[in-house]
């Protein structure tokens, strides 16, 4: 998943141990992301962090946070520069997002989605997505095309996992997913998220492909915004944060 919060659902439902996070190291993060930005080649409305997304005539494209976990991230990561940038000041922080989301051309339902209206559609100036899809698209879909531009500082997306005991316990097969599970923190499963442009957990790994991931200051939403219950309720539910801010 790309957020505790889903696991944590399955959880609620009796499907996974309560100690789920316990059972892998990293709290079950093998890799993590981040939110970068998509620009087309020559980077032609000049976008190079957080601020530039609020001026007059940039077209953002991203997932609509009501509807994917990449759109949450998103808000997230916009909604913790806004408040560093203005040193915790929630007035000032709120009327960034409403610019930022005044620019929002196309809240597509999910990270692909979006990605297809950015690349196949030519709309919008800035695709906003994981590191992890910016390079793929920028690898896929024409070397050359795009150019990927890092924040200064943005949101730690991590991707947690788990065995979902109640289906492989009545098949069996539990020890097996557990075992394909804990590859991921080998190094050939390390190596193999870098390659895929996912951040090792691994920080000797994730060394070794500095040249891959340049340095971003980022921040768990945990830390800053509460537990993913709370962030959901109180940012993405109905009449949560982003149905006061975006308002079209």
């Amino acid at each position: 998943m790309n957020q505790t919060s889903d696991i944590e659902l399955l959880e609620q439902k009796g499907l996974v141990a309560k100690d789920w996070q316990k059972a892998f190291p990293d709290n079950a993060v093998p890799f993590t992301s981040t939110t970068v930005f998509l620009v087309r080649k020559g980077n032609p409305k000049g976008i190079h962090d957080w601020a530039d997304l609020a001026k007059p005539g940039v077209q953002i494209v991203m997932t609509n946070p009501k509807t994917g976990g990449n759109g949450r991230y998103t808000f997230l990561a916009a909604y913790g520069y806004a408040l560093k940038a203005n040193n915790g000041n929630q007035d000032a922080a709120k009327t960034y997002l409403k610019q930022f989301f005044g620019n929002a051309t196309a809240l597509e339902s999910g990270g692909r989605a979006a990605t297809n209206t950015f690349v196949q559609r030519q709309i919008g100036d800035v695709l906003i997505t994981f590191e992890n899809e910016a390079n793929v698209v920028s690898k896929q879909f024409g070397d050359g095309q795009f150019e990927i531009v890092y924040p200064k500082y943005s949101v730690a997306a991590e991707n947690p996992v788990a065995v979902v005991t109640t289906v492989t316990d009545k098949k069996g097969t539990t020890d097996v997913a557990k075992a394909y599970l804990g590859y991921l923190w080998s190094d050939e499963g390390q190596n193999l998220a870098a390659d895929l442009y996912l951040r090792p957990s691994n920080p000797q790994v994730l060394a070794k492909y500095a040249d891959r991931f340049p340095k971003v200051e980022t921040f768990r939403p945990n830390d800053v915004f509460g537990t993913w219950p709370e962030i959901m309720k109180n940012f993405f539910a109905d009449g949560g944060l982003f149905d006061q801010i975006y308002q079209k």
